[in-house]
């Protein structure tokens, strides 16, 4: 499904990519606290595992119930149901579904580094979401 141009257009790559930084990093500084290895940098002492289930679960909560992430809120983006951005019909967070299909393929990186000719990642098309700006 493409999304109409009269509708909010799909968050800027480079907006994104900070907002996957900013939440990476939180995610590692949880999983050095709650995990931590042995050498490397503090902020890499982390159990890599840990790491990416606390970055599966802060996806699947915070974008299912409130919309964005940490690092979507201070790069100013959300993430709603193309319902709601093709024809403001339907809530206007994804759901706790949506967020589960969504964190579990941005978990496996390769559908979310494929995007569709609308700039939508797979794992935004098989949630049926999108990104745009707030």
């Amino acid at each position: 499904m493409t999304l109409p141009s009269t509708r909010p257009a799909v968050a800027p790559l480079g907006r994104r990519l900070i907002a996957l930084a900013v939440d990476w990093l939180a995610c590692l500084l949880i999983s050095a606290a709650v995990a931590p290895t042995t050498g490397g940098l503090w902020l890499t002492r982390g159990d890599p595992w840990v790491t990416l289930a606390v970055f599966a679960v802060e996806n699947l909560v915070l974008v299912g119930l409130a919309g964005n992430t940490l690092g979507h809120r201070l790069t100013g983006l959300r993430v709603q149901p193309v319902a709601r951005a093709a024809d403001d019909r339907g809530p206007a967070v994804p759901g706790l579904v949506a967020g589960a299909i969504r964190a579990l393929l941005l978990c496996l990186v390769i559908p979310a580094v494929v995007w569709t000719g609308d700039g939508r990642g797979l794992h935004d098309m098989a949630a049926r979401t999108v990104i745009v700006r707030r």
